[in-house]
């Protein structure tokens, strides 16, 4: 059976985010409960690589990063205020019924 997506929520992604994944049976990790709040963005990044993780963010500079590599699990982009957080958990829950960790990897999705 191919593995599941499993996520790391950027710190600016709202935590109800992480709740309802989880309630919906996703593998979730928070920038707080990672220890990473005010890290920079490649803490981050190699957090996501060492753990197989999308990372969920609203931060335009992973699309930068996803951009210069395909070395990572895979990106979910939502531009903070084009939608509303319940729409970013529909979405993120979408990545995580159609797609396979392997799917997403390397991948840039916009939510």
């Amino acid at each position: 059976m191919a593995e599941r997506v499993r996520f790391h929520l950027d710190e600016h992604v709202n935590p109800s985010v992480a709740h309802a994944l989880r309630r919906h049976g996703a593998d979730v990790t928070t920038t707080s409960e990672a220890g990473l709040r005010t890290r920079d963005d490649e803490a981050h990044l190699q957090f996501a690589r060492a753990t197989q993780r999308v990372i969920v963010t609203h931060d335009a500079d992973f699309l930068r990063i996803a951009s210069q590599t395909s070395d990572h699990w895979g990106v979910a982009y939502c531009h903070r205020s084009s939608r509303s957080v319940g729409d970013l958990i529909r979405g993120l829950i979408v990545v995580y019924e159609a797609l396979t960790a392997e799917e997403m990897k390397g991948r840039v999705e916009f939510l």
